[in-house]
């Protein structure tokens, strides 16, 4: 018996939504991983010292978590105030000129294959039911039921790094002196292996070729402050 092909792509805003969540969550745990693990692998050159390590581990762990979360809130606030005006001015043309709103509609329908005909009696349609989230969609792109939310974005990023962060941070911190910086190393390669792998996943992408961009940057990021750390150390600074 043939099984019924099945059709697993995502259509429509809920695909906008997620990859925006995932945008956020991939950017900050990827930050938490890398960032911290530089700091952390970058006194270790310099250091042995386990309260120097957890200092600095600590330090870069709120300050990036905070840092993510502000800059996310301001980029999506900014990008919210921009959908906000747009749909603004929308009405403001559906209030004032609403045949001309209405020829727009036909004409972007059009554009998308349509018919003519087909094209005026869908805008026709679309305007009787909601003509701002006909052209809102149509026009803008924006789905006016699902503007993006910054404290939303803002806590995505925060806890996002810093559970990214305390991988690195617990890995450098607890294991004994002779073998932390391999444990941290090998631990944040399967970490950036794994978040390269999923971000692949849910973006429909390729996944080896994100986990090895992921493993490659994160390796380069430790192997250069490590080199700084260990320079600085024999200098005794």
């Amino acid at each position: 018996m043939t099984e019924a092909p099945t059709h697993d792509e995502a259509h429509g805003g809920g695909l906008g939504t997620r990859l925006n969540w995932l945008r956020a969550a991939v950017l900050g745990a990827n930050d938490g991983v890398v960032s911290t693990a530089g700091l952390v692998v970058g006194v270790a050159g310099a250091t042995e010292s386990q309260a120097a390590l957890l200092t600095a581990g600590l330090a870069g762990l709120l300050a990036g978590s905070m840092s993510m979360a502000a800059g996310e809130y301001v980029s999506v606030s900014t990008q919210r105030d921009s959908e906000k005006a747009a749909l603004a001015v929308e009405r403001r043309e559906l209030r004032e000129q609403p045949e001309a709103e209405l020829a727009e509609l036909t004409d972007l329908l059009s554009a998308r294959g349509l018919s003519p005909g087909v094209a005026r009696a869908a805008a026709e349609q679309l305007t009787e039911r909601d003509a701002l989230r006909a052209h809102a969609r149509v026009e803008l792109g924006i789905d006016p039921d699902q503007l993006t939310n910054p404290w939303h974005a803002a806590a995505a990023s925060f806890l996002a790094f810093t559970i990214g962060a305390l991988l690195p941070l617990l890995a450098i911190v607890l294991p004994p002196a002779s073998i932390r910086l391999w444990i941290t190393v090998l631990s944040v390669l399967a970490a950036l292996a794994l978040t390269g792998w999923w971000s692949a996943r849910l973006g429909a992408a390729p996944p080896p070729r994100a986990v090895l961009r992921n493993m490659a940057g994160g390796a380069l990021a430790m192997a250069v402050t490590y080199g700084a750390g260990s320079l600085l150390g024999a200098a005794g600074v």
